[in-house]
């Protein structure tokens, strides 16, 4: 059985669409760590969000060249508060791999 898939540069998103994938840039010990070794970005993104869409909100709303991008969905922890059990939300993170030479900065510092 043979599909007929477009290639990648010719698939569209919707922007508003796309202005809602990237939820939250994760910064943290490990994202800063895997930032300096590996050209990679950590975001919090939307739990529906398929890697493509990440991949295009990253390029439209940063104006960098990704290489590739990986998902990680992480179940949310139980957890007791006094007598009540309550539950953290579950989380899809993303490790977005930058082209060589791309740099992100979420510090406001002019480059």
């Amino acid at each position: 059985m043979s599909r007929i898939n477009p290639s990648p540069k010719e698939t569209k998103f919707d922007e508003g669409r796309l202005a809602t994938v990237l939820v939250a840039p994760i910064i943290s010990e490990k994202a800063t760590r895997i930032g300096e070794k590996q050209n990679q970005v950590l975001f919090k993104v939307l739990r529906d969000a398929t890697k493509p869409e990440i991949k295009a909100a990253v390029e439209l709303m940063f104006k960098v060249e990704v290489a590739s991008v990986s998902t990680v969905n992480q179940k949310g922890k139980v957890k007791r508060f006094g007598r009540s059990i309550g539950r953290r939300d579950h989380v899809k993170k993303a490790y977005v791999s930058l082209k060589a030479g791309q740099e992100l900065n979420f510090s406001g510092e002019a480059a």
